[in-house]
């Protein structure tokens, strides 16, 4: 028996999992921030949403809109670390931009160039 506990907290030790109000549940967040800060800088314009979502997993938050009968829709991905609260805020996140499901760029700026 105490040879099971030790293999399972060996496995769930090293394990992130995010709640439903988007704080993270472990200290691994850091890593998690940093993998995604590594997947963004290798991101090239013009890659397919699905794709991205499938490197970066869910994002912590999203919108979507129209404009000028375009459709864009924004992913919050957690990049870094503000606020010992629990949750992840936009400031804590990069925005990823798609038009038509394409990447058209990411960051605050290019976000507000756009609204």
């Amino acid at each position: 028996m105490l040879g099971v506990s030790a293999g399972l907290v060996g496995l769930l030790s090293g394990c992130v999992y995010i709640n439903g109000e988007g704080g993270w549940s472990s200290v691994d967040w850091e890593d998690e921030q940093e993998e995604n800060r590594r997947v963004i800088a290798q991101l090239d314009i013009g890659t397919m949403r699905s794709e991205v979502e499938t490197r970066l997993g869910t994002p912590n938050s999203s919108e979507a809109f129209t404009l000028d009968g375009e459709e864009y829709r924004v992913l919050f991905f957690r990049t870094k670390h503000r606020h010992s609260d629990g949750k992840t805020t936009r400031d804590e996140s990069t925005p990823l931009i798609f038009k038509n499901d394409r990447l058209i760029g990411w960051g605050h700026d290019v976000l507000a160039s756009i609204r």
